[in-house]
């Protein structure tokens, strides 16, 4: 396809403009960033959940040719800030989870270092541990407040009387289990002193993000970190902020005389150092009257969290502004267990948070005898039941009635376990999807101009798979009204102004409102003929007006569920979900990320699940052998639409964020339509075939 200026660039399909590079394998990522003389870094991990490193012995690791040195927490660099315990590496002698770095083998190698690392001993003072998630374990506690500083607790009204006193009631528990982010790429990074100034090449979904953690850690000013990440294989929310090893490579690097330290976190590791999603346990009651509306909503969590560090996942968000109700009540209560610190996974709150109230619905509508889509229409808010304020935008029921005509809905039989084809039982399901709207305040963009027409666009965004090159370059193309084959984006740099983290689907809103501002200030301050070298910054502007309106995105998932009778082996024949995201800004790469979203779903429903020994406090099914998730196999029919929407009240793109609507609700439409086909209900993930031999 030609990159020649359309009538707008933004709206067009362009193909990737770093594709070229990643299909022919010269895009470099962190691990693969070209640097002279490395040396390699292999940790050894403890194997106690809970207690206190008494020894290290190293002589057989050193004494092995080509191992520099080992450290330990004796010999290892000091922080300047020891108070996030995640990221106090070698810090001191005590053990907080299974899997946590007790030594590091720096080598010539990186099969030297691992060699190494096998033959260091280590002897430990064990102490009592817990490492099992419990609804009724006596240490749960209420978090001061849950992630993204949602509250803890809600209460509107009365949901105790009013589920008493309804014609129609649903009270079930619903679990999640854990989960890990399994991105491509896995996690790496390279670290290089040059006297005082630390240059991280790290695989992350913020370099700035980067940057201000390890300038604090270190005790370093901004100006002495520099981290660079071009190209990043995936992230989905573990790479969003670093983790343990990021500082673990920089203090290895202050051993190696300038040396640069490579640190590739192996597939195994990342199940204890680069964080999880915490498993839930969301026991629901609903309460309607007769033809189906709600008189009582509430929701009790319990999760798991690390007992050194909290991470209190904001699950009961969704349950408190999707359907309307006078009378809601929302719990959340942590269990602190000695386990690797969870984290952001895609969707955090909202995934998990979507499964047991969107099953919820589907057993209401069966109780009322309602269509389930029918039920969501009796149930639609006016306004935001949580906050009161309008919707910018809420297109729920068109994304319902497109995708029911497309999906052919209305062949459904309501009655489940009656459709069979050729000993498979068949069934269709349903289910909401809705991710909050979040435009980032803390960015800035830098436009020079250069010569022959060329303009430089700068800022320190990253690009985690998502196609961020190709969409801020079609904004900055049609800002600064120019054809797109005239800007020189740059990105992935903290010598670029500073940007937001590329997550909570914000950051395409985030990074491209503030290249528009830019825009609009560079032509303000050089008009439409500047001279060479001409430069501005631009901040991202003001967003007053978005505070007055609940901003969502919203969405519908339908599922084709196959069962064998005999086995219960399940299969997903068909998926198709329907969006409303705001304006799309490149349909091509919109596409690959509901896509995406959705295929992560059915992971959720079908496969992934990490599981948490509780006698030894280790996820025993730590790697892509045993940690399932979908192959092509299982992606037969998939399809993604949306509807036309640009927000007003969305920032000057109108665009909401799509990276993480698709996979919120997928795993409950798959569920639905699993028990349509086999009259079981499965309130547990994964839907594994056992579960459906009743």
């Amino acid at each position: 396809m030609s990159n020649l200026l359309p009538a707008s660039a933004i709206g067009t399909a362009f193909e990737r403009l770093d594709g070229e590079l990643k299909v022919t394998g010269t895009a470099p990522y962190a691990y693969e960033q070209p640097v002279d003389h490395p040396v390699y870094l292999y940790p050894v991990l403890s194997t106690i959940a809970r207690g206190t490193v008494e020894r290290v012995d190293t002589a057989d690791a050193e004494a092995i040719e080509g191992v520099l040195t080992v450290l330990t927490a004796e010999t290892a660099p000091r922080l300047a800030d020891a108070s996030d315990r995640e990221l106090a590496v070698l810090q001191d002698t005590t053990v907080g989870y299974r899997g946590q770095i007790v030594a590091a083998v720096l080598a010539e190698t990186p099969e030297i270092a691992r060699q190494a690392a096998d033959t260091v001993r280590v002897s430990y003072a064990e102490e009592p541990f817990a490492a099992q998630l419990r609804a009724d374990d006596p240490a749960l506690y209420a978090p001061e407040e849950l992630n993204a500083g949602t509250p803890t607790d809600s209460s509107q009204g009365n949901a105790d009387a009013a589920f008493d006193t309804a014609a129609l009631k649903i009270e079930q528990t619903y679990s999640t289990p854990a989960e890990h982010n399994n991105p491509l790429e896995p996690h790496a990074t390279v670290a290089q002193w040059d006297g005082s100034v630390l240059t991280l090449w790290d695989s992350t979904q913020g370099v700035h993000a980067v940057k201000g953690t390890l300038a604090q850690v270190l005790g370093l000013e901004q100006e002495q970190v520099r981290v660079i990440a071009p190209h990043v294989g995936g992230g989905f929310g573990s790479k969003g902020m670093p983790h343990v090893h990021v500082v673990m490579a920089a203090l290895a690097a202050q051993c190696t005389d300038g040396r640069p330290v490579k640190f590739p976190v192996s597939r195994q590791q990342m199940y204890s150092l680069t964080s999880h999603r915490t498993p839930t346990i969301q026991r629901i009651r609903l309460g309607a009257a007769d033809d189906g509306r709600l008189t009582a909503m509430s929701l009790d969590i319990v999760e798991h969290t690390s007992r050194i560090k909290e991470f209190a996942e904001q699950t009961p968000a969704p349950f408190r502004m999707m359907y309307a109700s006078p009378n809601r009540s929302t719990t959340t209560r942590l269990a602190p267990l000695d386990i690797p610190v969870p984290s952001w996974m895609r969707a955090p709150g909202e995934c998990p948070g979507m499964f047991g109230p969107e099953v919820a619905m589907d057993e209401l509508a069966a109780a009322a005898g309602l269509d389930p889509i029918e039920l969501r229409r009796r149930n639609e808010p006016a306004a935001d039941p949580e906050t009161g304020k309008p919707w910018s935008s809420r297109h729920l029921m068109e994304c319902f009635d497109l995708g029911a005509e497309r999906f052919g809905w209305d062949r459904r039989v309501t009655r489940p376990r009656s459709v069979q084809q050729d000993g498979w039982l068949v069934g269709l399901g349903t289910a909401s999807a809705v991710y909050p709207f979040m435009r980032q305040p803390a960015n800035t963009a830098r436009i020079s101009y250069e010569q022959d027409g060329i303009y430089s666009v700068q800022i320190g965004a990253a690009d985690i798979g998502t196609g961020a090159w190709t969409s801020l370059t079609q904004i900055a193309a049609d800002a600064l009204r120019v054809p797109v084959n005239r800007i020189r984006l740059g990105i992935g740099d903290t010598r670029f102004p500073a940007a937001s983290v590329a997550g909570g689907s914000s950051g395409t809103a985030s990074w491209g409102g503030t290249i528009i501002a830019a825009a609009k200030a560079f032509r303000a301050d050089h008009g439409e003929h500047p001279s060479p070298g001409a430069t501005t910054e631009a901040d991202a502007p003001e967003d007053a007006e978005a505070q007055n309106f609940a901003l969502y995105s919203f969405g519908a998932h339908f599922a084709e569920v196959h069962i064998s009778a005999d086995t219960g082996e399940i299969r997903v024949a068909r998926m198709l979900g329907v969006f409303s995201a705001g304006r799309i800004i490149n349909p091509r790469t919109a596409r690959s990320q509901f896509l995406g979203g959705m295929t992560m779903g059915l992971g959720m429903a079908l496969h992934e699940q990490s599981v948490l020994d509780p006698r030894f406090g280790i996820f025993v099914n730590h790697d892509l052998a045993e940690y399932h998730v979908p192959t092509n196999a299982d992606v037969l029919d998939m399809d993604a639409v949306w509807i036309e929407d640009r927000d007003e009240h969305a920032g000057p793109l109108g665009a909401r964020g799509i990276g993480e609507i698709g996979i919120v609700g997928s795993a409950a439409a798959i569920a639905n339509a699993a028990y349509n086909a086999s009259g079981i209900r499965v309130r547990d993930l994964p839907l594994t075939p056992d579960k459906f031999l009743a």
